[in-house]
């Protein structure tokens, strides 16, 4: 049995001190001249692509428009994020690099991640802390602006990498919004929320998790669940 185990990367694997919002709201300014705060906007659990035509929709950008310059978007956001992300300026949330390393030691399971992030702007930030060796693939928000579509690509591509079969049963989803409980419900997987980003406890709970821990320290209660034991 193999289980693929898909991370979500904001407020669950890190926090940034507002180096993406700066770096997109300078792209969105410099892209489409849109120069509206983004303060209102909590955008966990939303890809980028999606958060991109809810704020140019809201300050009345047509849709077609907002597509027309998406790619160019995304130069100038990747730009400013590596002019800007640091260490420093990434924080890891507790415990994570440790169960990632047991986990990458376990022959069980096959790591991936699971994010609304586009694939160049998700490897930028795990690489402020040298983080992208524990996860040579995954599902992404350059892969489709709809979430609850990456489980399906995420794993197959974990089977198209091993050369294994893996069961729905056997797909656990771990991050920190209700979008990650709900992405896994279409698709028959396992999902563990974490209260380590902005979204309260209370809201986790009441979408229904699989399972829920305060953080991803690696005790044997979060080792069994994504373990399946």
């Amino acid at each position: 049995m193999t289980r693929l185990a898909l991370f979500d990367i904001d407020g669950t694997i890190l926090r940034d001190d507002g180096v993406a919002r700066e770096a997109y709201g300078i792209a969105l300014r410099e892209t489409y001249g849109h120069e509206r705060s983004l303060r209102p906007y909590d955008f966990s659990g939303l890809t980028d692509p999606q958060i991109t035509h809810i704020v140019l929709g809201d300050a009345g950008y047509p849709a077609d428009e907002v597509e027309s310059k998406l790619a160019e978007l995304w130069d100038v956001y990747l730009r400013e994020m590596r002019a800007r992300v640091s260490a420093a300026r990434i924080r890891l949330m507790p415990g994570v690099v440790e169960l990632l390393e047991l986990l990458m030691n376990d022959e069980r399971v096959v790591l991936g991640l699971l994010t609304g992030n586009i694939e160049p702007g998700a490897r930028i930030k795990l690489g402020a802390h040298e983080l992208n060796g524990y996860f040579p693939f995954g599902a992404f928000g350059s892969d489709s602006a709809v979430r609850t579509e990456l489980p399906p690509i995420a794993t197959r591509r974990a089977v198209e990498r091993t050369g294994e079969r893996i069961a729905r049963e056997d797909v656990v989803i771990i991050g920190d919004s209700i979008y990650d409980v709900r992405c896994a419900v279409p698709h028959g997987a396992i999902s563990i929320a974490v209260p380590t980003g902005p979204t309260a406890a209370e809201a986790l709970l009441a979408e229904g998790p699989t399972h829920f821990f305060e953080t991803l320290e690696p005790c044997p209660e979060v080792l069994n669940a994504i373990l399946g034991r």
